[in-house]
């Protein structure tokens, strides 16, 4: 495979224009960590995928990057080649965070690269598979080192802060293609080609003052699923191949790649390992073209802000899940199981814990965090309502607690609204205010960060 030329001309610009500190100028840490798990074991996202991996093809890295301002203010954005993280390890970490740095919650975000050959990620996606009590033990402990590596590399990054140069660039690539087919029975997994898409690829570039490239943070929003349910080993797809393309392009950085609102994305084409990699070469391609073009500094003041609400499910019954348990299909069962047991606790699932997070740099970038399998319109919609905002909208945030539709998917039914909240154990479709109340909180957070909406 042959390495990407670095746009040296980019990098004398770059110092050309970045000469001279100012008092506005961000200092920046860089960490890395591999999470690869022991083999043998459970890879995750697809629920007909049941034995164990024995193989890695390519190992899985949790890497960080810390970013300070003159002010002493901070933001840690740490990236994970997972299918998710799951509330009980990020609030973990970020609770070791705040008690050893002193940061707030607002200035970490956790995100996770989706992909479906990586590890499952205890209690992410509780009801894909079942396991016995020996099977849960060894998910429980990968969880465990989990947690403690994903603390080192906070520790790593804030331990690395130097000064830097930031800057901001975007370009395009355009294998993600809408999934949600329509047919004359709903809607399917399949291609839709007029389905809403965001091919935008941000790419943040955390430089030192000499301009050796340090770090680049990229993003797109789209399923790593190149690798299908066939595929069983440890792999990052294609976002994981774009990362060691860069890298190798780039002795000495280290590539980030955060993932955006996919929820409703695919790659296209896909099911063989020769496209993940060209998918990842596509991806790269467009970090060079983001790396050797217009960028925009990036500055202090960094603020930051965190909300978590509960968003509602649509009214359910106990006798629907008792009817559910003489479904043929054995995870139906199983979460008829679950919620009949909630039931019985006098604690039926009602609602769900949602966090949304906004980091703003200035006027310069904003990052706003969504948790879940957040689907394209989010992001569309996001960038409508604050067009003067250098706005990057990043799913599968904090946590990934199940898919997060919009009133349009919900009335259009289909995996992503339905059928999915199965595996995630969740009782069953979201109610229509979940749009509205995710929106209402991102204003209310935006508005924290110093962000004006549209009037």
């Amino acid at each position: 495979m042959a390495a990407l030329k670095i746009p040296h001309l980019a990098a004398i610009a770059f110092l050309a224009a970045g000469a001279g500190a100012s008092a506005d100028e961000l200092s920046a840490g860089v960490s890395r960590i591999k999470i690869t798990p022991p083999m043998p074991f459970q890879l995750s996202g697809y629920a007909s995928r049941t034995n164990l991996a024995t193989d890695v093809r390519t190992d899985l890295w949790a890497k960080a990057v810390a970013l300070r301002d003159p002010d002493g203010a901070r933001a840690v954005i740490v990236t994970t080649d997972l299918i998710g993280l799951p509330k009980e390890i990020s609030e973990d970490v970020a609770a070791r965070a705040i008690a050893k740095h002193g940061l707030s919650r607002s200035q970490v975000i956790f995100n996770s690269s989706h992909t479906h050959s990586g590890p499952m990620v205890r209690p992410n996606l509780p009801n894909l598979l079942q396991f016995t009590d020996g099977q849960a033990t060894r998910l429980d402990q990968y969880a465990r080192e989990l947690a403690g590596r994903l603390a080192s590399v906070i520790d790593g990054a804030l331990a690395d802060i130097t000064p830097a140069r930031v800057a901001i660039a975007h370009d395009t690539a355009d294998f993600a293609a809408n999934r949600r087919e329509p047919t004359p029975n709903g809607f399917k997994l399949g291609v839709n080609p007029s389905g809403p898409v965001d091919h935008d690829v941000p790419v943040l570039t955390i430089r030192a003052p000499d301009g050796r490239l340090r770090a680049v943070l990229f993003a797109y929003a789209c399923h790593n699923t190149t690798l299908t349910g066939t595929w069983n080993m440890i792999d990052g797809d294609y976002a994981g191949a774009a990362q060691r393309q860069i890298e190798s392009a780039h002795p000495g950085c280290t590539a980030l790649f955060m993932m955006l609102c996919g929820g409703d994305q695919n790659p296209n084409p896909r099911n063989t390992i020769e496209l993940a990699e060209q998918h990842g070469l596509t991806l790269a391609a467009s970090v060079e073209r983001g790396l050797a073009g217009p960028s925009r500094p990036v500055r202090a003041p960094i603020r930051s802000g965190h909300r978590l609400i509960r968003l509602e499910f649509a009214p359910h019954t106990r006798e629907q899940f008792v009817k559910e348990l003489e479904d043929k299909i054995v995870s139906r069962q199983r979460r008829a199981r679950l919620m009949l047991a909630a039931y019985d606790r006098g604690q039926p699932v009602r609602d769900v814990p949602y966090p949304v997070q906004a980091i703003r740099f200035a006027g310069d970038l904003c990052l706003l965090g969504l948790g879940g399998e957040v689907v394209v319109d989010y992001a569309l919609r996001s960038k409508r309502e604050f067009p003067a905002e250098n706005l990057i909208v990043a799913g599968y945030c904090n946590d990934v607690m199940c898919y997060i539709p919009t009133v349009r998917i919900l009335r259009e039914g289909g995996y992503e609204p339905c059928d999915s909240m199965v595996y995630y154990g969740q009782p069953g479709p979201f109610a229509e205010s979940v749009e509205e109340m995710i929106f209402d909180t991102i204003h209310q957070v935006m508005r924290e960060v110093g962000a004006a909406a549209a009037k």
